[in-house]
């Protein structure tokens, strides 16, 4: 697909790209699928958030036609759809999005701060999110956190890396010094293994891009879902049923048969081995950027995490799938 490139500043990127050239009768159907018309979204806004997302994802890579498209079909697009709805201040995709996630986050919350999810901390958690979400600031400089979100995961799996990077946030704040994932089991939080990566401004300033910034985003998510499947079948359930089904460590101890604090200590060791796993396969390697077989250096490791935690949230419905076997209770054992 060749292109022109324009003048104009990507209002997301700060990069200076052309528009991708998306197929009329495809994004119809891009558009239908979404349900965006049910938010009276107009075509184009619809659109530009499919161009946007489709430029964070390629940078500044120009993707061929088909697997541009094969990118569009694997969105949430009705997620995409009402983000777009409640960036623009449509009052009946905002009503829609608080009567059916408010639940969701509190929920989240709950699991965050190992909490019931309607106590006070859980709510003012939760709901502290709200005014980001629809923007503070009212006309043309409203910027709603939902622009941020391009689609590529769930908008629940989007939402609880927002509200669990808002809570380390906090904790970081208060203390500056202290290792959130020390293994001290004082505070067990989402960490920062990139399974719930960080949420930055899609247009902070920086330096010009890593020309291999891609390359080690997707050695890492090779690398990351290599070691999970290498993982024993029940620590990868136990991963699974606290990321990605968000059990309490209650339920999950009901579902495997353990007790809730042997739960929390068998998931911060796990954490704990996982990112091990990950940081020495890499520094191992087959091959490193330069073509050598010594592997990634301790800066390009740490550019591999720095980097997935830019990108889009990790699916981990994906990456975790269901495994009845791995769910299924210990035998009792006979005296």
């Amino acid at each position: 697909m060749n292109r022109t490139p324009e003048n104009g500043m990507n209002p997301t990127t700060g990069s200076s790209v052309a528009p991708l050239k998306i197929r009329q009768p495809l994004l119809d159907q891009l558009f239908a699928d979404s349900g965006a018309a049910s938010w009276l979204l107009p075509r184009k806004i619809f659109a530009d958030a499919l161009e946007v997302s489709a430029k964070k994802h390629f940078a500044l890579n120009v993707p061929a036609i088909p697997q541009l498209e094969e990118y569009f079909s694997a969105l949430h697009l009705q997620d995409l759809a009402l983000a777009c709805a409640c960036a623009e201040g449509n009052a009946a995709a905002w009503d829609h999005f608080v009567s059916a996630f408010r639940g969701y986050l509190r929920s989240a919350a709950g699991v965050i701060l190992r909490c019931p999810s309607d106590s006070p901390a859980a709510c003012e958690l939760a709901d502290s999110l709200f005014a980001d979400l629809y923007g503070i600031s009212e006309g043309p400089n409203r910027r709603s956190l939902f622009r941020y979100f391009h689609g590529r995961s769930s908008l629940k799996t989007w939402l609880r890396a927002v509200l669990a990077q808002r809570h380390v946030d906090v904790i970081r704040a208060g203390r500056r010094f202290t290792d959130l994932d020390s293994g001290t089991g004082d505070i067990v939080s989402y960490p920062r293994l990139a399974l719930q990566p960080a949420i930055k401004p899609d247009g902070a300033a920086g330096s010009p891009p890593d020309p291999h910034r891609d390359e080690l985003i997707a050695l890492f998510h090779r690398t990351l879902e290599v070691a999970l499947g290498l993982l024993e079948p029940r620590d990868r359930e136990r991963l699974r049923l606290y990321y990605a089904a968000q059990q309490t460590l209650a339920e999950i101890g009901r579902h495997l048969g353990e007790h809730e604090s042997s739960v929390s200590r068998n998931l911060d060791r796990t954490r704990r081995e996982l990112r091990q796993q990950v940081e020495q396969a890499l520094r191992k390697g087959s091959s490193s950027l330069d073509g050598s077989s010594t592997g990634l250096s301790d800066a390009q490791i740490a550019l591999c995490f720095e980097y997935a935690s830019e990108c889009a949230p990790i699916d981990l419905d994906k990456l975790l799938p269901e495994s009845h076997a791995a769910g299924q209770k210990p035998e009792s054992k006979k005296p």
